[in-house]
């Protein structure tokens, strides 16, 4: 079993996500307001639509894993709040996940080590999108000035 502190740390690394997110959210808004924006007016480039687009598409896939993390952590910091109701809470929360369809019931069981192992999947996975998004913007960054040239 998974110790107070243990959960409440984990619950803490998870709500980091958050930081991540709004990171993003800016990448988002600068990819449609530097590439989509100009082409809507008649103005833009269509070359430059598409990295833009793309920018904002792993923007949307990055939300999705943001919402998800700051879901597990609330749910450890909950978990975290009441040790002496810990396993009635998780096999409450277990029946509910099951209930509506965001768990499988064959994973409703899982040890504490499979369930913290989970969390910190999903937070690599919402850093792993962040990365795609800002590797992009780089790349866009370093391309951009090379178009006023060759055009």
């Amino acid at each position: 079993m998974a110790s107070e502190m243990s959960l409440l740390l984990i619950a803490s690394l998870l709500r980091r996500g958050r930081q991540l997110d709004q990171l993003s959210t800016g990448l988002t808004l600068l990819g449609l307001a530097g590439g989509l924006l100009p082409l809507l007016i008649g103005r833009g480039n269509l070359l430059m639509a598409l990295p833009c687009v793309l920018l904002i598409l792993f923007g949307l896939v990055q939300k999705y894993w943001a919402i998800r993390v700051a879901l597990d952590a609330e749910l450890f910091a909950t978990l975290a709040a009441d040790p002496t109701q810990r396993q009635a809470r998780l096999a409450e929360l277990d029946a509910a996940l099951v209930e509506l369809h965001l768990q499988p019931a064959t994973q409703a069981a899982r040890p504490w080590d499979a369930r913290i192992l989970g969390a910190w999947r999903l937070l690599r996975l919402q850093a792993l999108w962040l990365g795609v998004q800002l590797f992009l913007a780089l790349i866009m960054i370093l391309v951009v000035p090379w178009f006023s040239f060759a055009g």
